[in-house]
């Protein structure tokens, strides 16, 4: 693909070009540039572009644009922009600061440790409450000092906002159908003009507490590390609007991405810890609004790259597998309600698999049964008990305590306004019904996804899970038919709170099944 790249990318990009770099660069490429990674630096050049918000076709603009990259992203990151750099043309010779005509320019900054930024953490499992506080302070403070006025304060009334959202809707409208849901678009709108037109006063109200500032504007995992000194980097300097915002904007931004991530629970603590720093207790209002939003945002970034001739098809397939994931989460902050699913089905039936991708695609904090029972015994959860049936950890003591744990776990994230699945088994009717009156108590809607799996399918599928590194599950052939044996059908009032999850459909068509029953 780095033969369709402009010459001066592809010759800077070659070994020892760059300072720094004794290999040939890594390159990577966004919406709006290309950035050259070498041991020690990273490079980041302006695509020539206009995209209508962004205009970087000109010399002129990259240049002025550069600079003032340096400059806002020096408020949260001070010591990983080192300046802007003149890029030359002489003899056919692309250099960096040197003689000939200056062709373009590169912002120059300190290489990030990738295994220190948080989407990596996430991915691998490595983050704690503890590291998100240390972000929450951070970012509270940062809001504290931002500029505001009365040129800021325009952009958190209604009108401006509206104007952001509408702005969404239109450059999305030729991604829906191949992208997203025309079902879940027609909801994200709605909720969205919605929620604008009965709460103008909640919005003036936020302008006059001053909460409207010169934000960062691109708050998700991929902008934060964790080096010596926390570095949140590459905000948005291309136009001011994305910038000035309600800080709850911004803070939902982040909250919103930890829910992508499969980690509802993270972004809650975040919240609140921000709150607590802050002062502010009106974020909580609008929380949902500014995170369909900002989801929206992220969905519509993925979506644009499907139309760059630089994107090769493999990340063009993945931007929009991301971007569906991105539309999925908007709409399920269109919800008045949380809900509360209890999967039911014997082990190997796909119940773990479907959990996390809900908890992904839906803001939904996932309570596995294995996690809370390793965790009750003092164990780590990848740690094996491969003990009798009904005994230690799995006896029926042990077994009751496990749910009854993991009912206090849902009832105080529903407490909160945050949706749960419950991943576990549900074998026995009282288990089930014990969880419908958990959300019946907290003012939530209820599912039980029942799971269906041929004998055969089962047991290959534990078979190749004994051997998976991470692997949280006890489960073997043993234990699959005790489950089966013991298993207590859905009945009654039961089956009119059901949806059939399939195993030999893809995960794709169960979950939409799973949103067609909460979208209902």
């Amino acid at each position: 693909m780095t033969e369709t790249l402009p010459p001066v990318i592809q010759a800077l990009s070659k070994p020892g070009i760059l300072p720094g770099s004794a290999g040939p660069a890594t390159i990577i490429q966004t919406q709006m540039s290309w950035v050259l990674l070498t041991a020690e630096y990273a490079f980041k050049f302006k695509k020539p572009v206009n995209l209508g918000y962004v205009d970087y076709t000109s010399l002129e603009n990259r240049f002025f644009f550069c600079r003032k990259e340096i400059e806002l992203n020096r408020r949260l990151c001070p010591d990983g922009y080192l300046g802007v750099i003149p890029v030359t043309l002489k003899n056919s010779r692309y250099c960096l600061d040197g003689a000939g005509e200056t062709v373009d320019y590169t912002v120059q900054m300190k290489r990030l440790p990738q295994e220190r930024m948080l989407d990596w953490l996430l991915e691998n499992g490595e983050v704690t409450p503890d590291m998100l506080k240390t972000v929450a302070v951070r970012v509270a403070d940062f809001h504290r000092q931002a500029d505001t006025g009365k040129h800021i304060d325009y952009y958190g009334l209604p009108e401006s906002i509206c104007f952001n959202a509408a702005e969404n809707f239109e450059q999305t409208a030729k991604y829906t159908g191949p992208v997203a849901l025309p079902r879940s678009m027609a909801r994200i709108k709605g909720f969205t003009l919605s929620f604008l037109d009965s709460n103008e006063d909640l919005f003036a109200g936020r302008v006059e507490a001053g909460r409207i500032r010169d934000c960062h504007g691109d708050l998700h995992s991929s902008h934060i590390c964790f080096t010596d000194c926390l570095c949140i980097y590459d905000c948005i300097e291309f136009n001011d609007r994305f910038r000035y915002a309600d800080t709850a904007s911004e803070v939902a931004f982040l909250a919103m991405d930890l829910d992508h991530y499969g980690r509802a629970d993270l972004g809650a603590i975040f919240v609140q810890d921000y709150i607590e720093a802050s002062g502010d207790t009106g974020i909580k209002r609008l929380l949902g609004f500014y995170k369909c939003y900002r989801a929206m945002v992220r969905a519509k970034v993925n979506c644009f790259k499907l139309d760059d001739s630089y994107v090769s098809n493999s990340e063009k397939a993945s931007s929009k597998a991301a971007a569906r994931l991105y539309f999925d989460l908007a709409e399920s902050y269109t919800r008045q309600r949380p809900v509360l699913l209890a999967t039911a089905g014997l082990t190997g039936s796909g119940k773990s698999t479907l959990a996390r991708a809900l908890g992904r695609r839906m803001g939904m904090v996932v309570i596995s049964s294995d996690i809370v029972r390793k965790n009750l015994a003092g164990a780590a959860p990848t740690r094996h008990f491969y003990a009798a049936v009904d005994s230690g950890i799995y006896s029926p003591e042990f077994s009751r305590l496990t749910y009854e744990t993991m009912f206090e776990q849902a009832e105080h994230w529903l407490s909160r306004g945050i949706s749960v699945v419950l991943d576990a088994t549900f074998t026995l009717a009282r288990s089930r019904q014990a969880a419908a009156d958990l959300a019946r108590r907290q003012g939530a809607d209820f599912g039980i996804l029942e799971f269906y799996i041929e004998d055969d399918h089962a047991l290959t599928r534990l078979e190749e899970r004994l051997s998976q590194p991470g692997n949280v599950s006890d489960a073997t052939a043993e234990i699959y038919f005790k489950l089966k044996q013991e298993y207590q059908p859905l009945t009654g009032m039961e089956t009119g709170c059901r949806v059939i999850i399939d195993s030999s459909i893809t995960l794709d068509e169960n979950i939409n099944r799973v949103q067609k029953y909460i979208y209902r």
